[in-house]
């Protein structure tokens, strides 16, 4: 019973957060920036998507009730946030804003704001990563042993992710400014259909909830 609870929130949270495919966005969320600030970035957006995650999963369905929020708003909530930004990535929004400042300079703050939005939230600690932490804390029923290994899991998890960011710095040499250029565009299509996706599938729950 417990090594199968340990597999399946193991197996569960890898599909989920799908650590090889946020490699190339987040080469694409930190375009410009040096490999050390790049390590900053993944650093920080890792530590973050953990403290969310567990938190949730000990606190988040009594926190969302709390406020009166249900999990299709906050999965469609997400939904719309990554659609923004996968509308900044396609049409080079963030460029603009970039251009208002030095030559693109990137600062400490810019680095704080990336590792957290978009990188740690909603891409990573996102509705289906929080949903799933909550559910397999719910299995757990409480048990001291079974919260601390899926706590123990979840870090696993985003270690994985810190891994793969870390080589996504030496595959952006290799890409280049064209290479970098045209998977911007790609990566922000195919976010905005996860986007709608995620809106999609939250107005199905509040349908087949009502």
């Amino acid at each position: 019973m417990f090594a199968e609870y340990l597999s399946s929130a193991l197996v569960t949270l890898l599909v989920t957060l799908d650590p090889p495919g946020l490699a190339p966005i987040f080469l694409s969320l930190t375009r410009g920036m040096s490999a050390n600030e790049r390590r900053q970035v993944a650093v920080r957006a890792c530590i973050i998507a953990f403290c969310i995650m567990a938190f949730f999963g000990l606190a988040g369905d009594v926190v969302l009730k709390a406020l009166g929020v249900s999990l299709p708003a906050f999965r469609i909530a997400g939904g719309f946030l990554l659609f923004w930004i996968s509308f900044e990535m396609v049409f080079e929004r963030r460029n603009e804003r970039k251009q208002q400042t030095a030559d693109t300079a990137i600062t400490q703050d810019h680095i704080r704001n990336v590792a957290a939005f978009p990188l740690a939230i909603p891409l990573m600690a996102g509705p289906g990563a929080l949903t799933a932490m909550m559910l397999l804390a719910g299995r757990a029923n409480g048990d001291i042993v079974m919260l601390s290994s899926l706590a123990a899991i979840c870090g696993l998890v985003i270690l994985s992710c810190l891994v793969v960011f870390l080589m996504a710095v030496p595959i952006a040499r290799l890409l280049g400014v064209t290479g970098n250029v045209v998977l911007t565009r790609l990566l922000g299509v195919i976010l905005a259909a996860l986007a709608v996706q995620f809106v999609i599938d939250g107005i199905r729950a509040v349908i087949r909830s009502g």
